[in-house]
């Protein structure tokens, strides 16, 4: 009896948003993932660090495992483990999910399958073409583009499916493009239907080239369109002029790296996604403890004896509140403290520990901070200063000549993280950032530490520099950076919007 289990879990057709919860909670306790070429390895997050990995994707004739060899993986891995066999689309369409579970079934292996969200519906609605419509169509088909190799005869009816469906979808056949179109308009589809080829639907390197039976592959050619592409056929694709809202999204098919510290980068990544840019992470900065926690743990011992707590960072934050519960305190133990935050989201995040913060000034820097307390008395009022152990010391110098004391305590450091650069390297080498931004000054001085200046300037003349702030884009201009994007607002939200604009303004 099979002490394992195999999950055919269909992934989707590539962008994140679409994988299935149930195939996120089976992710997320696999101990064996086996995914295809056209699952989207950001899926790959969701599964345990210790879980086993295998790739088993085929492109273009480029097999990296043939199926037979799939099949024995199957059977071997499900023996004694939970496997998630992660592919793309739905299994059961067009997927060789059928062929597997009969393998599974053969070999007395306990198998569940997980339906995705296929290609075929998902991707021409990236592309503003429903597949059907009362004004013109009311059925469809969905056909292999590549039939089996080993075959003698077609299985697929061209006489009675060109003209006895009114939407037809092809999967991968791009390569046998001119042979589909010819077979329909020789069994009565009129040349002059439309047809729309969309390449890596629903994500961010999408592409749609549109025609008619009659060029559509030569278009294609022209536009030297390659697989993985969905073909859709019929009169629904004259939608796609009034419909088409994915690739009309600002930022689409804007390349644009992201280069915060993974843990605080997911939210400037999904505003940008959700603009349409393909976001590239590549942190400059990682977050960890101090040397240290004395420092913090005794201030926090003498909370008391302090006037206020000024919170320059999120990060700030978070590392304060786990050394408060450390010492066994809460929220209460500030009780009598006013509290200082540099902007809206270190406010926000005082305020899901349940604390208001006195003081947010609307410029959100250091200075501006102190522009906050000017005009108060002082002079021996005592001042924790929780933060990064490197930073700018413009408050804590000020508030000094002031006459007020201040304790200035590592929370947090920021240290240069082990990242590869050869990839970086080769993108910018291929004109393929559009931006790069930088969201510290950390950050600047980060990503220039990992290359060598004279290899990357030259690459960084043709990519739009967007810092969040003008201490950031003084930064960057000092290691002989052009500024092209700055925010009014020096927030994440702010700088999400120039880019937005700039490049609206910029055209495609």
């Amino acid at each position: 009896m099979s002490k394992g289990r195999v999950y055919l879990v269909g992934a989707g057709p590539g962008d994140p948003g679409l994988l299935t919860l149930k195939g996120k909670a089976l992710l997320e306790r696999a101990e064996v993932v086996i995914y295809d070429y056209l699952a989207n390895e950001e899926f790959l997050a969701f599964a345990p660090p210790e879980a086993e990995r295998i790739y088993v994707g085929k492109k273009g004739g480029d097999h990296t495992m043939r199926q037979g060899d799939i099949n024995r993986l199957l059977v071997e891995k499900g023996r004694d483990h939970v496997v998630v066999r992660l592919k793309g689309g739905d299994p059961f369409v067009f997927g060789r999910g059928g062929e597997e579970a009969q393998e599974l079934v053969a070999a007395g292996i306990p198998f569940e399958v997980v339906p995705g969200v296929t290609a075929a519906i998902a991707v021409p609605a990236y592309a503003g073409i429903p597949l059907s419509h009362r004004d013109y169509a009311a059925s469809m088909a969905f056909i292999t583009g590549h039939e089996r190799e080993d075959k003698t005869a077609s299985k697929i009816a061209w006489d009675r499916l060109a003209t006895g469906v009114g939407t037809l979808v092809f999967f991968m056949g791009v390569r046998n493009l001119p042979e589909i179109c010819g077979m329909l308009m020789e069994h009565g589809r009129s040349g002059e239907t439309p047809v729309a080829v969309i390449r890596w639907g629903t994500t961010p390197e999408q592409q749609t080239v549109i025609g008619t039976l009659r060029d559509i592959a030569a278009r294609v050619a022209a536009a030297n369109l390659k697989p993985p592409a969905i073909t859709v056929v019929g009169e629904v694709v004259r939608l796609r002029g009034e419909l088409n809202w994915f690739e009309a999204r600002p930022l689409f098919g804007r390349r644009i790296v992201v280069t915060r510290a993974r843990e605080q980068a997911s939210e400037f990544k999904a505003i940008l996604s959700e603009l349409g840019a393909h976001c590239l992470e590549f942190p400059t900065i990682a977050i960890e403890p101090p040397p240290s926690w004395e420092p913090l743990d005794t201030a926090i011992a003498h909370l008391a004896t302090y006037d206020w707590v000024i919170f320059t960072s999120v990060n700030g934050v978070r590392c304060f509140m786990a050394r408060l519960r450390a010492a066994g305190l809460d929220g209460r133990g500030l009780r009598g403290l006013q509290l200082a935050a540099i902007g809206p989201k270190t406010a926000e995040a005082l305020e899901q520990v349940g604390l208001r913060p006195d003081l947010v000034p609307g410029e959100y820097r250091a200075e501006a901070i102190l522009d906050g307390l000017a005009g108060g008395n002082l002079r021996g009022k005592r001042f924790l200063l929780p933060r990064a152990m490197v930073a700018r010391d413009v408050l804590p110098d000020t508030l000094r000549q002031w006459g007020a004391e201040i304790d200035v305590v590592p929370a947090y450091q920021t240290v240069l993280p082990r990242e590869r650069t050869t990839e970086m390297l080769e993108r910018l080498r291929a004109n393929e950032i559009d931006c790069l931004t930088f969201t510290s000054s950390s950050t600047v001085g980060n990503f220039f530490s990992l290359f060598a200046a004279e290899t990357i300037r030259p690459l960084l003349e043709s990519v739009r520099i967007a810092c969040i702030g003008p201490v950031t884009a003084q930064t960057a201009e000092g290691h002989g950076l052009k500024v092209d994007i700055m925010p009014s607002e020096y927030t994440i939200s702010g700088l999400v919007q120039a880019i937005s604009e700039h490049f609206r303004g910029a055209g495609k």
